[in-house]
């Protein structure tokens, strides 16, 4: 069977690889690419769909013995998008990344962190089922450190079994999730009263500015989501409009919007004014922040809580934040050596090894 793959990360990119496998491979490049590939060279030419029109300029690598080939293009989401049609009109099924029909271009959701156990494992160069597992979740890694724990992983495994875990060893395998988390960006909201300095923090999260920020309550009209990268988690951070009563008919319209988006969060950073420390929580799940503490740095937690105190115009106690968030999801200790499961076949056998080591010869 003909099939197509993206193996690069889903959205825009400076370069995004397809991998097409199967025995249409070379009838495909002779008739849609401008020049006569060669096994083992990278080889510059036009990816052309019937009509002629050229959808991109790409370098094309075939395998040595012509089973598949890697189309390295331009990333733009609309160049990926055409040649997976091509690919799709000329015969070839079309793996993608999130296991569904491409999503819209001001889609935030990332893909699941299962979505390619079931990919051919003849769309990959690897031997061994762990790492055919590895290399087509490569797509989901969207930090250096994720790359550097997944590609890790075959070789911590192979260390962990030979080492002859016990039951103890395998459960706290089995509890640690942090691989899923940086495959799978979790959802962070940042809640709170108007005017606290929700958007500049995030805006220090995120690392530049995302959200617009003002001196006045309500400038944050509607949630802002997008992925950022707390040092090596990736997280989907929502930045919430503040929660108020409000006779502004949109301002009103956008914090009931935002609820749902609170609901669906994995953790809840819940911001106030050192002056309303002493208060109980809004949310009971998540961390509490104590931001503008410059102007209040003696103010106590809130109760039954240890506060994080930042002050966001300066970037004072966001490094503590980041920590926090990552500790929340288990990612504060993102050693690549440690191994770690990622999809529900390898937790299944973790459960079937705890029972009977014998088992974990199944990874």
């Amino acid at each position: 069977m003909n099939r197509a793959i993206l193996l690069t990360a889903p959205g825009a990119a400076a370069i995004a690889v397809v991998r097409i496998t199967g025995p249409g491979v070379r009838a495909f490049l002779a008739r849609r690419f401008s020049r006569a590939v060669a096994p083992l060279r990278c080889v510059h030419g036009d990816v052309r769909d019937a009509g002629g029109e050229v959808l991109d300029d790409a370098v094309v690598v075939l395998a040595e013995d012509g089973r598949w080939a890697d189309l390295n293009l331009h990333g733009g989401p609309w160049v990926v998008e055409s040649v997976l049609a091509l690919l799709e009109r000329n015969g070839f099924a079309v793996v993608r990344p999130d296991g569904a029909d491409p999503a819209p271009a001001d889609a935030f959701d990332a893909a699941p962190a299962d979505a390619f156990d079931a990919a051919p494992s003849d769309a990959f160069d690897a031997r061994a089922t762990l790492e055919r597992e590895v290399l087509c979740h490569l797509p989901l890694a969207r930090t250096e450190a994720a790359i550097r724990v997944l590609l890790a992983q075959p070789a911590a495994w192979q260390r962990f079994v030979a080492s002859g875990p016990g039951a103890r060893a395998i459960a706290a395998v089995l509890a640690d999730a942090s691989l899923r988390h940086l495959l799978r960006p979790p959802r962070v909201a940042i809640v709170g009263p108007p005017n606290v300095g929700k958007s500049t923090l995030a805006n220090q999260l995120f690392g530049q500015q995302r959200s617009i920020t003002a001196d006045l309550p309500g400038t944050t009209r509607d949630w802002v989501g997008e992925i950022a990268n707390l040092d090596g988690l990736p997280v989907m951070l929502m930045d919430t409009p503040g929660l108020r009563a409000t006779d502004d008919a949109i301002e009103r319209t956008a914090i009931e919007r935002s609820r749902e988006v609170i609901e669906s969060a994995e953790l809840i950073v819940e911001v106030r004014d050192p002056s309303t420390a002493g208060h109980p929580r809004a949310f009971a799940r998540g961390l509490l922040v104590l931001n503008k503490a410059d102007l209040s740095p003696s103010a106590p937690p809130a109760e039954g809580a240890a506060a994080i105190a930042t002050v966001a115009t300066t970037g004072q106690g966001v490094g503590a934040l980041r920590r926090a968030i990552r500790a929340w999801f288990g990612c504060d200790d993102l050693a690549p050596d440690r191994p770690r499961w990622w999809t529900r076949r390898q937790r299944d056998v973790l459960l079937r090894a705890s029972i009977d080591f014998q088992a974990l010869a199944e990874l």
